[in-house]
């Protein structure tokens, strides 16, 4: 019985992963199997950015009895296969406004679209037309997020080893943990959907504070995600991917891409000028030097920087350090961060969340069987290194390294 109960649940298991997998738009808009697929988007009272994909597939199997997991995996030699349609013309309407712009190579469209007539204030999600030019046009809905008049900040967070523990780069990984491993306690970092979503909420509890994902992955795995973050009751919100790893049979290898995340996020920056920021992310990869030049370029725009401590051993050090001298010149403050209930209790200390967030995050860590590490110590940006160095196994030191009086906290 217990080999037979252990079966369906690798079975369950493979069938969820194989759904997933296969589920990205089955069904062509156009003919010739055209689809477009917009992405989640983020705009302003001036303007909006959406990203999008126009590719052709085949048609699916039209026998809805064919078995489960042969359908699904012709629906992913489907996808696999699937043609990007390069120099199309998409159209997309927003509030008056028309925009139209050409697919790339890959066939991703971006719409920087500017707004003439201001977007209604009764709502924060906004519904998108686009429409591909072709005989017959095809169309689709795409979703805007404009946050409302009492949005007090900005949230920029990493998603690889922040929100989400190592293998958001590898697809095969992402899914042996959303789906075969125990994804309530294995896969998201104890206590970051309370944290994200007092973020969201804001001091006020109805700020609807903007909450934008940037990643180094490809935009292949944005449902994988999507997935994720409704499963975990992380707030959504535009997931911006940086590069199309250009997959298919020819190609099984990842084509080398520029990376151009401090770029979107100086455009984030641009767009919403008259609120201040928080950057989210962790000390395993770039984020350090990313946040840094981001820091040193827009002093007083950068509220607090909040550094998950993912480090093993060492090897990190100078760019945390570089990171901290960078954060106190601007008169900011970071976070090196041993869990989430020490970003929730420097999230208190800002002001910037809800009452009670802290014991909420503490609530989920101690329900996963962990405890907490110890309320952060602040010491100065030349103190840092002698602190990494001491550093207790297996828990890292939480570190406040704090500045002056910033102007983005003047602005809350």
């Amino acid at each position: 019985m217990g080999v037979r109960r252990g079966l369906g649940s690798w079975m369950r298991a493979v069938a969820g992963v194989l759904d997933l997998v296969a589920r990205p738009v089955r069904t062509a808009q156009g003919r010739d199997g055209i689809v477009i697929q917009p992405y989640r988007g983020y705009g302003s009272r001036r303007e909006a950015f959406v990203i999008g994909r126009v590719f052709r597939q085949s048609t699916p199997h039209p026998d809805p009895r064919r078995e489960r997991i042969a359908r699904h995996l012709r629906d992913i030699a489907r996808r696999i296969a699937r043609r990007s349609v390069a120099g199309a013309r998409v159209t997309a309407r927003l509030y008056g406004t028309e925009h139209t712009v050409a697919t790339d190579r890959d066939g991703y469209f971006r719409l920087q679209i500017p707004l003439r007539d201001a977007p209604p204030s009764d709502r924060d999600w906004h519904a998108l037309h686009i429409r591909l030019e072709a005989e017959p046009p095809v169309s689709a809905r795409g979703a805007v997020y404009i946050p409302p008049d009492r949005a007090r900040f900005v949230v920029i967070s990493d998603i690889d080893d922040t929100i989400v523990h190592t293998g958001v780069a590898n697809t095969l990984r992402m899914l042996w943990r959303l789906f075969v491993e125990d994804a309530a306690s294995r896969t998201a970092f104890p206590g970051v959907a309370p944290l994200y979503r007092a973020l969201h909420a804001g001091a006020t509890g109805d700020q609807g504070n903007p909450l934008l994902y940037v990643s180094r992955a490809p935009w292949g795995l944005y449902d994988v995600l999507d997935k994720f973050f409704h499963m975990h009751g992380v707030p959504v919100g535009p997931i911006m991917f940086l590069r199309e790893w250009g997959l298919s049979w020819r190609r099984p290898f990842p084509r080398r891409a520029e990376d151009h995340k401090q770029a979107l996020i100086r455009h984030m920056l641009d767009l919403y000028d008259d609120l201040p920021f928080i950057l989210i992310g962790d000390s395993g990869q770039h984020d350090p030097e990313v946040y840094r030049q981001i820091v040193e370029e827009h002093p007083g725009r950068v509220l607090a920087v909040l550094i998950r401590n993912v480090s093993k051993g060492g090897g990190r050090e100078r760019e945390i350090e570089e990171l901290a001298a960078a954060v106190t010149r601007a008169g900011s403050r970071m976070l090196l961060a041993a869990d989430s209930a020490a970003m929730a209790e420097e999230a208190e200390r800002l002001n910037v969340v809800p009452p009670g967030t802290l014991s909420a995050v503490r609530g989920e860590l101690a329900g996963d069987g962990g405890g907490t590490a110890p309320s952060a110590g602040v010491v100065s940006a030349s103190e840092l290194r002698d602190v990494l160095e001491q550093g207790t196994h297996p828990v890292p030191p939480n570190v406040l390294v704090e500045g002056g009086d910033a102007t983005a906290r003047r602005r809350l």
